[in-house]
C-alpha cells in the first residue's frame, strides 16, 4: 500500500508521519520526485496526504488518483479548497477536531473578554476614567449556544460547563454524545440564538449554513448576547452584522473569522469598520496558532489515513453538501 504525500515536508514532519503510520504502508512524497515518477505513484496511491490539492497537485494528475481510498486534508475547514476538481467518487477527509482544544481555549478568552468589559476599561483607563462600580457580568447560570457541535464546538463547550454554563446546540443530527441541556436539528436555529447569553458558531461554511445568519436572526438575540465567531464569516451576513452592532451598543461580537482573508482570498479585507466599534473584539484568525499546532494535526491526520489502509472507516468524512467549490 502507498501513502502519497503531496505538500513539501520537513524531516521532523516526515518522522511524525512515519511514526503515526507505524509502517503498514510506503510513504512517497511527491516533492521528492519528477513528473513521470510522480504520475506513477499517484496511479498507485491508496491514500493521499494534502494540505490543498489545487496548489499541489497538477490538472493532468488529478485523473490518476480515481483508485484512491481516501484524500486526507490538513485543515478541519476546506471549504476554500476546489473540492469539485477531484474525482467525484474519491472519499474526502477534513482533519475535524485537530485544533479543537486550542480553538476552544481562544472561544473562552473572548467571550470572558466581552462579559468582563475588559477591553473597554482598558482603553477608559488609559483616558483616566476609573469606573469601578459598571457592571460586568457573569456567565454562570447562562445558556451558552452552539451553532454546530463537531470538535472544536464540544471542546468549547466542555469549558464553558466549567463556568457553569448551560449547554445549547444546533448539529444536523439533533443529537450528541456530549451532555448537553438542550439539542436540535438546524430548522431550529432561530431558538437556538433567541436563547443563547453567548452564541458560539462551530458550524462548517457549506451551502446550507452560508449567510445563514443575517438580520431576522439577529434581531432575535438577547440586546447584550456574545457572538462569537472562529468558524468562517460567511456564514453570518458582514452588512447584518455590523449594523446590528451600532444598532445595539450592548451586543458584543467577538471575532476570529473575517469574510475575506489572507490564506483563503489572498487579502484581508473589511467592507465594513468593524475594528472601530467599541463592541467589537477581533483577532486575526489565530485562534489554532499555538506551538506545535501543525505537528498535533499532523498525527491527527496521519491517524486518519492509517483508519482507511486499514479498511476501517475515516472519520471526519466530506458531505456532498460541504463540497462548496
Amino acid at each position: 500500500m502507498i501513502l502519497a504525500v503531496s505538500f513539501e515536508a520537513s524531516d521532523a514532519h516526515r518522522k511524525i508521519i512515519s511514526e503515526t503510520l507505524d509502517n503498514i504502508a510506503d510513504i512517497r512524497y511527491l516533492t521528492d520526485l519528477k513528473a513521470a515518477e510522480r504520475h506513477d505513484i499517484l496511479s498507485r496511491t491508496d491514500v493521499l496526504l494534502a494540505r490543498n490539492t489545487a496548489k499541489e497537485l497538477r490538472p493532468e494528475e488529478l485523473p490518476l488518483l480515481r483508485n484512491t481510498r481516501l484524500i486526507q486534508f490538513l485543515s478541519a475547514g476546506i471549504d476554500y479548497i476546489p473540492l469539485n476538481n477531484l474525482p467525484p467518487e474519491i472519499p474526502l477527509a477534513g482533519n475535524g477536531g485537530a485544533y479543537a482544544q486550542q480553538m476552544a481555549e481562544h472561544a473562552l478568552a473572548m467571550a470572558l473578554a466581552a462579559a468582563k468589559r475588559l477591553l473597554i476599561e482598558h482603553q477608559n483607563l488609559s483616558r483616566g476614567q476609573f469606573n469601578q462600580f459598571t457592571p460586568n457580568k457573569i456567565l454562570a447560570g447562562k445558556i451558552c449556544g452552539f451553532f454546530g457541535f463537531g470538535g472544536y464546538g464540544v471542546a468549547t463547550a466542555r469549558l464553558m460547563r466549567c463556568l457553569g454554563m448551560r449547554i445549547h446546540a444546533i448539529n444536523r443530527r439533533g443529537a450528541a454524545d456530549e451532555p448537553v441541556d438542550w439539542i436540535g436539528r438546524p430548522d431550529r436555529l432561530q431558538e437556538l440564538m433567541a436563547a443563547s447569553d453567548v452564541l458560539v458558531i462551530s458550524a462548517p461554511l457549506t451551502r446550507a449554513t452560508q449567510g445563514v445568519i443575517g438580520e431576522r436572526e439577529l434581531s432575535l438575540m438577547k440586546d447584550d448576547a456574545i457572538l462569537v465567531n472562529l468558524a468562517r464569516g460567511e456564514i453570518i451576513d458582514e452588512v447584518a452584522l455590523y449594523d446590528h452592532l451600532k444598532a445595539k451598543p450592548q451586543f458584543t461580537a467577538c471575532i476570529d473569522a473575517w469574510w475575506i482573508e489572507p490564506v483563503r482570498h489572498g487579502e484581508f479585507r473589511m467592507n465594513r469598520p468593524f475594528t472601530e466599534l467599541p463592541n467589537v473584539i477581533g483577532s486575526p484568525h489565530n485562534s489554532a496558532s499555538v506551538a506545535n499546532a501543525f505537528e498535533v494535526a499532523l498525527r491527527h491526520a496521519v491517524a486518519n489515513c492509517r483508519r482507511a489502509l486499514m479498511g476501517e472507516k475515516p472519520l471526519h468524512l466530506i458531505t456532498p453538501e460541504e463540497r462548496m467549490s
